[in-house]
């Protein structure tokens, strides 16, 4: 059977903050394996991941990071941003000969925040105000290069996050799902969006 695949993901910056958001559709070829699968975590904090692609591989990058971090929190305290980046970036490239098959999204907020996408090899780049990953992806950019702008407020851009997910999820059809998964990280710390609290923004 074929692995659970077909994501939209995104993650941007606002002013003094980090926005998150994914739909929750997962598929297996042409059917619909979930309408609720997880594509947003918290790992720390002060930082949140997202995931695109195969969910098995996703899983555990979530497990092993979520150990890494708590680790280095109990010799070091609390990971950088940078330092949580770099430690992603070299799993990823040690296990590029059985990769894990993903793209995932680390945002937060230590001194600032911070976006950054991945390959399934270790590549990274953090010099965009926003990211997307997944099929759903160059639906996402569209909606972003036309209307994203420096210095959004965080309402504004969980209302920019929710219209481009669901413009992906309207063109996707690997996207969808029955509600959409948003996260705010800010000098406060992680904070994921109830569903009543999206539906005000759709």
């Amino acid at each position: 059977m074929e692995a659970k695949k077909g994501t939209t993901t995104l993650g941007m910056i606002a002013k003094d903050a980090v926005v998150l958001a994914t739909d929750r559709k997962a598929s297996m070829g042409y059917m619909v394996a979930s309408k609720k699968c997880q594509k947003l975590y918290k790992l720390d904090d002060h930082i949140g991941f997202t995931v695109a692609g195969g969910v098995g591989d996703a899983q555990a990058m979530v497990r092993l990071l979520k150990a890494q971090f708590k680790l280095y929190k109990l010799e070091r305290g609390p990971i950088s941003l940078k330092a949580a980046t770099s430690l992603l970036s070299n799993i990823l490239q040690g296990s590029k000969y059985y990769p894990f098959m993903n793209q995932f999204i680390l945002g937060g907020y230590d001194t600032k925040p911070q976006v950054y996408s991945f390959d399934p090899f270790g590549g990274y780049d953090g010099n965009d105000n926003f990211t997307s990953t997944g099929s759903g992806s160059p639906y996402v950019y569209g909606v972003l290069e036309a209307e994203y702008k420096e210095g959004l407020t965080v309402e504004e851009a969980i209302a920019l996050a929710v219209k481009a997910i669901k413009a992906a999820i309207q063109r996707d059809i690997a996207s969808g799902g029955d509600s959409l998964q948003v996260a705010v990280i800010d000098k406060n710390g992680f904070r994921e969006l109830t569903e009543q609290e999206i539906k005000k923004y759709m």
